[in-house]
């Protein structure tokens, strides 16, 4: 069901350091990802909340937040998911400057978390349909905010939807701002940074702000998942 176990941490902060992004492959089966796509017109109590995204100009589209419990499936992947970055999470801590470091488990973010008043979940389910489409942002809800989060695709693109591709755009001190297009393949993940991220610079490293973003759906319907690791006030 899952193939994180195929990845490493290593590889995952040497794609971060090369491009702000790194691809998971082949991460959900196709059964899995039907399962998370059935979840989103499924009981009411499985989410806290439905937003539509052009009543906050957000964009073109919907999404809900899942409430506490979370679905195995999403319980096991953010912990899962969680352990595999939080050594990267660290390694950026250092680089920055920052003594601080993120603890080894979510359980233990999570408390950390809640005693500063951040107890709602974040992760989330995204559907689009044609005209729809995600604008810049970035995921942070409150001020503790783990680093990098991870975007699944569970649609195919081509077969379930066209347009549609995640945009990142990462802004360089004293240069024009770098922008990507992810592809992904149905069952993909992909890891993002939430904020920022230390790039490598002439004196050292230093933060470049990175926002993302999903470009116009042309047909059909895509679904995503996101999984934020920190909690939300």
């Amino acid at each position: 069901m899952s193939g994180l176990k195929t990845c490493s941490s290593e590889s995952i902060e040497s794609a971060l350091d090369l491009q702000s992004f790194a691809i998971l492959n082949e991460i959900l089966d196709a059964q899995a990802c039907e399962e998370l796509i059935a979840l989103y017109d499924g009981p009411q109590n499985t989410f806290r909340s439905r937003i539509e995204m052009a009543r906050h100009n957000f964009g073109k589209g919907e999404y809900k937040y899942f409430s506490y419990p979370l679905p195995e499936l999403v319980r096991s992947l953010r912990e899962d998911c969680y352990e595999l970055l939080a050594p990267v999470a660290n390694k950026w801590q250092t680089r920055l400057g920052i003594e601080q470091q993120w603890p080894d488990s979510l359980s233990e973010l999570l408390e950390h978390c809640h005693e500063h008043g951040q107890l709602r979940p974040t992760p989330l389910m995204l559907k689009y349909g044609p005209g729809d489409f995600n604008c810049l942002h970035q995921d942070l809800y409150g001020p503790i905010h783990f680093p990098l989060q991870v975007v699944f695709l569970l649609s195919q693109p081509g077969d379930d939807f066209t347009g549609g591709e995640l945009m990142l755009v990462e802004q360089r001190p004293r240069m024009q701002s770098r922008g990507s297009v992810v592809s992904l393949r149905k069952g993909d993940a992909v890891v993002i940074p939430v904020r920022e991220r230390p790039r490598l610079g002439t004196r050292g490293y230093h933060r470049a702000g990175v926002r993302h973003g999903v470009s116009e759906i042309n047909s059909g319907r895509r679904y995503t998942m996101g999984l934020i690791f920190h909690d939300a006030q």
